[in-house]
């Protein structure tokens, strides 16, 4: 207990050099068309982002597909937060952006999938989805909220037919793999009118006490609270308990 009582001290003293890195370059700062290379693979954890196909739309805004909201500021700061507070080895300063499909996503246990509203995988990618989830990868699905559930259901089913969709309390173990979280209520965005998050995990053969393959983030954006953690734009206490959820999910796919 004494050591999660200073890792959480810590982590609030950690927010404040994130608060001097240079000035965040603003939504749309880097777009699709000039992102930087991969990094390659060297063992470490390496922040994984999985682009996605949108059955062959166009869509953007400021430079950006939904699949590229939050980076890099994102993809950034959060691995930075688990160098500073966990003892895993972390890539702090690049990460990798890769479709499903692709072989090299096996290399990257925990990956991060934006705006679900907007997926929608092709058949290669739906395939290399399954792989990855049935072969021990770790999805995090994050920032959609509404309407967006009945697309993101949808994909889902596509790449796990029968699969469940269920419900999470804080009395699930993915609550209390590093930080002890005792209520999922504080967990609103405040982006979004200060809606209310809900949090669902997808399980190995729908049994909630095997292993968790995915886990949603529905009405809550955590990822844009890593993003504008360096801006003081979003109160510090907010910011620290996005960033101990995003730990916790971490630590749970990398034990189980």
């Amino acid at each position: 207990m004494k050591r999660r009582r200073l890792l959480l001290s810590l982590l609030g003293l950690a927010a404040v050099p994130l608060l001097l890195l240079a000035q965040r370059r603003g939504f749309g700062g880097v777009t699709v068309d000039d992102l930087p290379p991969n990094a390659k693979y060297d063992g470490r954890f390496t922040y994984a982002r999985i682009k996605y196909g949108m059955g062959g739309g166009e869509f953007r805004y400021r430079g950006y597909p939904p699949w590229l909201h939050d980076f890099p500021d994102a993809d950034r700061h959060f691995p930075k937060i688990v160098q500073e507070l966990t003892s895993l080895v972390v890539r702090p300063d690049e990460s990798v952006i890769l479709s499903a499909d692709d072989p090299e996503l096996m290399k990257f246990p925990f990956a991060y999938i934006c705006e679900a509203g907007y997926w929608l995988p092709s058949d290669a990618e739906i395939a290399g989805t399954r792989n990855y989830l049935l072969k021990g990868g770790f999805l995090l699905f994050d920032d959609f909220d509404g309407s967006d559930w009945y697309n993101f259901e949808t994909q889902i089913k596509r790449i796990l037919p029968g699969a469940i969709i269920m419900p999470l309390t804080a009395a699930h173990p993915i609550f209390d793999s590093f930080y002890r979280i005792t209520t999922l209520e504080k967990f609103t965005d405040i982006t979004n009118g200060g809606s209310q998050g809900e949090f669902y995990g997808i399980f190995e053969d729908n049994d909630p006490t095997k292993r968790m393959m995915a886990i949603v983030n529905y009405n809550y954006d955590v990822s844009e609270y890593w993003e504008f953690s360096a801006t003081g734009l979003v109160p510090i206490d907010l910011t620290n308990e996005a960033y101990k959820l995003g730990v916790n999910y971490l630590i749970y796919a990398f034990s189980h």
